[in-house]
């Protein structure tokens, strides 16, 4: 099982140099791209399928083997409950962003061959037990995500890819800082996650680095107030890559946050995890009112998903085992809901080649289904009970409600919290209202429906949406045996206090 997945990582860039390579004849490169994607779509289900729940700790699928004796560096790979779900949801996302990508004209060889080379650099971040490995994985993804944007974006493409690139790149230095203090000042050279994450390390020597590596997590989740690259972003971006922006790549933060930052230092994050529920809360209300203040749906559903990531710092900074059950199933559920949100955001601009919502009005009535879905995704959003998005953000108000590092402060900010929740409902609902329902201008009476494959595209995420609502135990079975480890780990230092 081992060789899945490597082939689930490294599957996409051979993938994504067989379609530079291929004849430039029309659809070659979607066809491959799809085949590519699909199969490791595939290869990722059976993985996630395969793995053991039963198991108590430790990762799976696992390959340890020396690549730079001379520093310590090697080739380690893994997955445990956290990392096998956004394992799958960027398998799965990434073939469905190929399929919204399909009637693409503009150089389609260098678009799908990026967006194979994004697969394999995202899945590398969410298996890597290795620092060194992790970082090169961490910056290969600033590439491609650059080029989608400033090539195939919108009229500030250039700008946008500009701010994208900055950010994350101030923020990776950062992050290769903290490695580096790390790295020197465990006492043994290795990069291996699982051997630093065993070592401890005093109060003194943990906050720093802490802070040092939060900050570039804090960039790519993004956390008020390194946030304002990403409504720039997503406005530019064309759809498919709005989708995997927010679907993904906001993930890698609040992996690492879980991975890196509260794994290997403990002690630290029981210290700062007050300061990250601020933080969190503030995301949450602060993203929900600027998005109420906008009138583009690009930027409603952009600030929206800096509002419901605070959900995921929030169940983190908890540090308890409902609390990270609940942020882990908010990466997932986000990826799968405002992936969808941003899919038909892109169906009604490619009909009415607009997304301001005060010149639309009626539209369900010349697009039923394309309506019919917009409300679910939307209602999924708000948290609506039965869908998954209410399964991930009852978790992480449970957990923070019982957190157990300042019971007076925690019970201040989950009700903070679930103020969001509103904010959500009220621009949602008035999207919705605004551009489906009412009148209708006779402008838009030609406007066609879904057709067959975009209705594929949005059904499989309607699909998943609902499954994980009804039945959110198949993924907390998985995330609960990752979570657990390091739950222990942090639960004896609530209890007496870091030292």
């Amino acid at each position: 099982m081992d060789i899945l997945l490597h082939l689930v990582i490294f599957l996409p860039l051979a993938g994504a140099v067989l379609v530079w390579l291929a004849p430039s004849r029309d659809g070659t490169s979607r066809t491959l791209a799809a085949l590519v994607s699909g199969v490791v779509l595939v290869l990722s289900l059976v993985l996630f399928v395969s793995f053991n729940r039963a198991a108590t700790s430790g990762f799976q699928f696992e390959t340890n083997v020396l690549w730079i004796p001379a520093i310590g560096a090697g080739y380690h790979v893994g997955v445990d409950g956290i990392s096998i779900p956004l394992v799958l949801l960027n398998a799965l996302l990434t073939f469905l962003a190929v399929l919204v990508s399909w009637n693409l004209s503009l150089r389609p060889k260098e678009y799908f061959a990026l967006v194979l080379v994004l697969e394999t650099a995202v899945a590398g971040v969410f298996t890597s037990l290795d620092f060194f490995l992790f970082f090169l994985f961490w910056e290969l993804e600033l590439a491609p995500m650059f080029l989608l944007i400033g090539v195939w974006g919108g009229p500030r493409r250039e700008y946008a890819a500009m701010k994208f690139l900055i950010y994350t790149v101030l923020g990776g230095a950062f992050m290769l800082l903290g490695i580096l203090v790390l790295y020197l000042g465990a006492g043994i050279r290795t990069f291996d996650m699982v051997a630093l994450g065993g070592l401890s390390y005093g109060l003194a020597f943990q906050v720093p680095v802490f802070i040092l590596l939060a900050i570039a997590f804090a960039v790519k989740i993004p956390i008020f107030p390194f946030h304002t690259w990403l409504p720039d972003a997503h406005v530019e971006a064309p759809t498919a890559i709005s989708v995997l922006l927010a679907g993904v790549l906001l993930k890698m933060g609040g992996y690492g946050l879980i991975r890196i930052c509260v794994t290997v230092l403990p002690g630290a994050a029981v210290y700062l995890a007050p300061l990250l529920g601020v933080l969190a809360v503030i995301n949450i209300l602060y993203g929900a009112m600027v998005a109420l203040a906008q009138t583009d749906l690009k930027k409603i559903i952009a600030n929206s998903s800096v509002s419901h990531m605070g959900f995921v710092v929030l169940g983190v900074s908890a540090l308890t085992q409902v609390g990270f059950e609940g942020a882990v199933l908010q990466m997932f559920t986000h990826g799968t809901i405002t992936g969808l949100l941003f899919m038909m955001v892109g169906l009604v601009y490619d009909r009415t080649h607009t997304r301001d919502v005060w010149a639309m009005g009626g539209l369900a009535k010349q697009l039923p289904k394309i309506a019919t879905v917009f409300v679910v995704a939307g209602l999924a959003s708000l948290g609506l009970p039965g869908l998954s998005g209410f399964a991930a953000e009852f978790l992480v108000f449970l957990g923070s409600f019982g957190s157990g590092t300042d019971r007076t402060a925690w019970v201040v900010l989950t009700v903070l919290g679930t103020f969001g929740i509103l904010l959500s409902a009220g621009y949602i609902l008035w999207l919705l209202e605004r551009v489906f329902y009412g009148p209708m201008s006779d402008h838009w009476r030609s406007l066609t429906d879904a057709t067959p494959l975009e209705m594929f595209t949005i059904g499989t995420l309607v699909a998943v949406i609902v499954l994980v609502g009804v039945y959110p135990n198949v993924l907390l079975d998985v995330i609960a045996n990752g979570v657990a480890p390091i739950y222990s780990k942090v639960a004896p230092l609530i209890a007496l206090g870091p030292s």
